[in-house]
C-alpha cells in the first residue's frame, strides 16, 4: 500500500487488517526508528485499534536502514504472518521498499567502509558531479535532491567500476503481491500535510529532537523535520520558519512520491477524496484485481 505522506495509509491499513485479518508491516525509512515516533507519524496503540504492526519504531536512531535489509525483514515477516493463518499489509511512503519487495533487489556488493565514509563526507554538489563524470546516464535517473541516493549511487558507480543501471541489473527475491497507491485531491492533501506538521510540532516532535540528538543519531536525522528542529532549538530559527520549513519539505516529498508511485509501481490508484468514508474507501481497494481478500 503505497502513497504519498498525509494521505492517510495508516489508518486506512488499519481498516484494511481489522477487515481481512490482517497485520501491518511498516514500509517507511524513518518510522522505524524508536524516539521519534511524533516526528516521523508512527501509529501509536490507539491508532493501531489492536492491529499488530512491524517495523515500526524499532531501530536505534544512529543505525542504518535500507532496502535491503527492509527486503529481508518483510520476506521473514510476511511468512511469519502467513503462518499464523493472517494476511500481510505492507504499508508505507517509501517507494523504493515497495519496489523492491514487488521486484526484488540486484545482488550488491558488501560496502566499502573507507570508500562509503569518504562519500558521505562529500557535499551533494560534488557528489552529484562526480557522479556525472563516472556515469553520465546516472543523473537522470535519480533524484538528485535525495543525497544519500546520490551518494549510495556514486558509491556504487566507484566501488564496480560499472554504470549504476548495470550494477543495480540481476533483480533477486520479490513476491507475487496486490499492490495499490492512496491519492487525494492536491488541495486537500497540502491541507492535511499542513495540519499534521502543526499537530507534529505541537504535540512533542521538538522534545523528541531535543532528547534524540543528545546521542549518536546519524539515521534518524535524515527524517524531513529533525534538522529544521534542530536549528530552531539552536536559535536558528524561529518556531514559524521551522514550520514553514518543513511543510515545505514534507510537500515536496509528497510530490516526489506521487511521481514514484507513478512511474516506478505499476499499482492502480484509489482516491480516497472521492471515497470519504472508510467502507467506500474499503470497498474500492476490495474491488481491485488481486485484493479478492473480504
Amino acid at each position: 500500500m503505497a502513497g504519498p505522506t498525509g494521505v492517510g495509509k495508516s489508518s486506512f491499513a488499519v481498516a484494511l487488517a481489522r477487515r481481512v485479518g490482517g497485520e501491518v508491516i511498516g514500509a517507511d525509512a524513518f518510522q522505524v526508528y524508536r524516539g521519534i515516533p511524533v516526528l516521523t507519524s508512527q501509529p501509536g496503540e490507539s491508532e493501531r485499534g489492536g492491529v499488530p504492526h512491524h517495523l515500526i519504531g524499532f531501530l536505534d536512531p544512529a543505525e542504518r536502514f535500507d532496502a535491503g535489509r527492509f527486503l529481508r525483514e518483510a520476506t521473514r515477516l510476511i511468512g511469519e504472518i502467513r503462518a499464523r493463518g493472517n494476511v500481510p499489509i505492507v504499508a508505507g511512503g517509501t517507494g523504493l521498499y515497495l519496489k523492491a519487495l514487488a521486484n526484488g533487489l540486484a545482488a550488491l556488493p558488501e560496502p566499502d567502509a573507507e570508500l562509503r565514509a569518504a562519500v558521505s563526507s562529500m557535499p551533494l554538489g560534488e557528489a552529484v558531479r562526480l557522479l556525472a563524470e563516472k556515469d553520465p546516464a546516472a543523473p537522470g535517473a535519480l533524484d538528485l535532491k535525495n543525497p544519500a541516493r546520490v551518494r549510495r549511487a556514486l558509491e556504487l558507480v566507484l566501488q564496480t567500476g560499472r554504470p549504476l543501471a548495470e550494477a543495480r541489473s540481476g533483480a533477486e527475491g520479490g513476491i507475487d503481491c496486490a499492490g495499490v497507491c492512496l491519492v487525494r485531491e492536491r488541495g486537500e492533501l497540502r491541507a492535511r500535510i499542513d495540519g499534521n506538521v502543526s499537530a507534529m510540532l505541537a504535540g512533542g516532535a521538538v522534545e523528541e529532537v531535543a532528547e534524540v540528538a543528545k546521542g549518536p543519531c546519524g539515521g534518524a536525522r535524515r527524517a524531513i523535520g529533525f534538522r529544521e528542529i534542530e536549528a530552531l532549538l539552536s536559535g536558528a530559527s524561529s518556531m514559524e520558519n521551522c514550520r514553514d520549513a518543513i511543510q515545505s519539505a514534507t510537500r515536496q516529498y509528497a510530490k516526489r512520491q506521487l511521481t514514484w508511485c507513478r512511474t516506478q509501481l505499476n499499482f492502480p490508484q484509489v482516491d480516497l477524496s472521492e471515497h470519504p468514508s472508510p467502507d467506500s474507501a474499503l470497498g474500492a481497494v476490495l474491488g481491485l484485481p488481486g485484493f479478492g481478500l473480504a
